[in-house]
């Protein structure tokens, strides 16, 4: 099934609102799912949509929230998201730092209280479209086994980074801290595909091609991505006082439970180093540089960070953007959840 990117946006904006946000949140929402899916990372994207309504019907995310920015520091604030929804907290947080790191060349905001907010490059996004460089990190449920370690403990914690070229393209970083994203074993049940034995470990630590016998993802590169995902809980959960590690609150445990979770956005503002025109002609010459390198056997181009997304939105605007028919006929029914995500497992779908 493929949809138009106005049409998968409206659908994904009348399910939300019919669960119970507010309209402006719920269009926010649509438009970090969208922005996901448009770039074929459907892990993130309208597949997230039952669940989030189910979370909304019962209560686990605040539909009246009580937003505030708190400044507190030249360069530095605190955005309460107040339990709502995490995709419209995240940018009108980064609204904020971007309007700081204008005046003073750099911004860190920390966001507090707010639900899953998505593929958080979309966030990123929102900075280098000012001409800035974005970063933002975020906890996620424990879900990943720690290097030599056989219980979880840190989520898969992720890490982006978008900065602009000279022509309109972007770097764009976008990646979990474990070989992969739950979201893409959640995709892989919903095709009913196997998985790489690389992703993940079974109940008993050993590795599993069966989505369905996933108990814990695996850090990249062993000591390094175990590193990443505790320097991502030290600056979204620590830092701003929210509960961190093992202690963060699941995303399937307790739909009728606010999550609590911890964002941080940093923004650089280029202008205030080497001047905005040289630093996005240098990154377009990157772009081109990596572009020029000589291909390994077995590949026909290297991509630049993000390159291979830029390649798939325009396939999805010229054909369409790709759902499932399944998640199609869900947005477009009358049901907001069925309870299949109520579980004390947060493993299971």
């Amino acid at each position: 099934m493929r949809l138009s990117r106005e049409d998968l946006k409206s659908l994904i904006q009348n399910k939300l609102h019919k669960a119970g946000l507010n309209e402006d949140h719920a269009e926010i929402a649509a438009d970090v799912l969208v922005f996901a899916d448009e770039r074929g990372i459907h892990s993130h994207g309208a597949m997230r949509v039952e669940y989030y309504a189910e979370r909304i019907a019962k209560g686990g995310i605040n539909t009246n929230p009580d937003f505030k920015f708190e400044k507190t520091g030249p360069s530095t604030g605190i955005f309460h998201g107040d339990g709502g929804n995490g995709h419209a907290a995240a940018k009108l947080a980064m609204d904020e730092a971007i309007k700081m790191a204008k005046e003073s060349g750099a911004a860190i905001v920390g966001v507090r209280d707010i639900s899953h907010s998505g593929a958080i490059s979309y966030f990123t996004h929102q900075a280098a479209d000012q001409d800035m460089i974005g970063i933002s990190v975020c906890q996620s449920d424990p879900m990943v086994v720690p290097f030599g370690g056989a219980e979880p403990y840190y989520g898969t914690n992720p890490i982006a980074f978008a900065a602009p070229s000279s022509d309109g393209r972007k770097i764009t970083l976008d990646m979990a801290t474990t070989v992969q994203a739950w979201g893409k074993i959640l995709h892989a049940r919903s095709k009913n595909e196997s998985i790489p034995d690389t992703w993940a470990v079974d109940k008993n630590g050993e590795p599993t091609t069966d989505p369905f016998s996933v108990n814990a993802l695996l850090p990249i590169a062993g000591p390094k991505g175990y590193g990443l995902a505790m320097m991502v809980d030290v600056l979204s959960g620590i830092l701003l006082g929210l509960p961190f590690g093992n202690k963060v609150t699941s995303m399937y445990e307790d739909l009728t439970e606010y999550r609590k979770l911890g964002q941080l956005h940093i923004v650089i503002n280029p202008a205030f180093f080497t001047g905005i025109t040289g630093f996005k002609r240098d990154i377009t010459q990157t772009m081109d540089d990596l572009n020029q390198i000589k291909p390994a056997p077995g590949f026909s181009k290297v991509l630049f960070p993000g390159q291979n997304n830029d390649l798939v939105i325009a396939d999805y605007k010229e054909n369409g953007i790709e759902i499932v028919d399944d998640i199609h006929e869900y947005l477009i029914s009358d049901v907001i959840h069925n309870n299949q995500y109520d579980h004390k497992d947060p493993f299971a779908k």
